[in-house]
């Protein structure tokens, strides 16, 4: 599902049960992570959950670094925040992806004011480590 979709899904719920439920069932959209995918090289530091995120770096029609993610969690909603970020990362450019903002995303979804502050974290670590992956594909570049 991309990004737009989402947001438009996301917008059309009034509740935050409904939100909530929302985000787990995009969890359940996520492509499976290989099980050998499930290693230390791929999981997120600094999140409450287990998370996994796997990079594959490829290239644009002008050669620019562009970002295949997969991810997955042990936590349903997490799986769900884990999609809501491959929904704005993955495919993107290195550079796009530097400069994107994951929490103008997340306050325009009002899911800054509904996260816990552990889940807070660990979104940001999740970001990090993506930008921080991206960031080392564009220095190859």
């Amino acid at each position: 599902m991309n990004l737009d979709e989402i947001i438009e899904n996301f917008n059309y719920l009034d509740e935050w049960e409904d939100r909530y439920r929302y985000l787990i069932e995009l969890g359940r959209t996520l492509e499976p992570l290989d099980e050998a995918a499930h290693n230390d090289q791929n999981k997120v530091l600094g999140c409450a959950s287990q998370v996994w995120l796997e990079t594959n770096v490829g290239a644009d029609a002008s050669g620019a670094p562009v970002l295949n993610l997969k991810g997955d969690s042990d936590a349903h909603i997490v799986r769900g925040l884990v999609a809501l970020i491959l929904a704005l990362y993955s495919g993107q450019t290195a550079s796009k992806i530097i400069d994107t903002d994951a929490q103008e995303l997340f306050k325009s979804l009002g899911l800054s004011a509904h996260l816990t502050p552990q889940r807070t974290n660990g979104v940001r670590s999740m970001v990090e480590r993506i930008k921080n992956d991206a960031r080392a594909a564009a220095a190859v570049a």
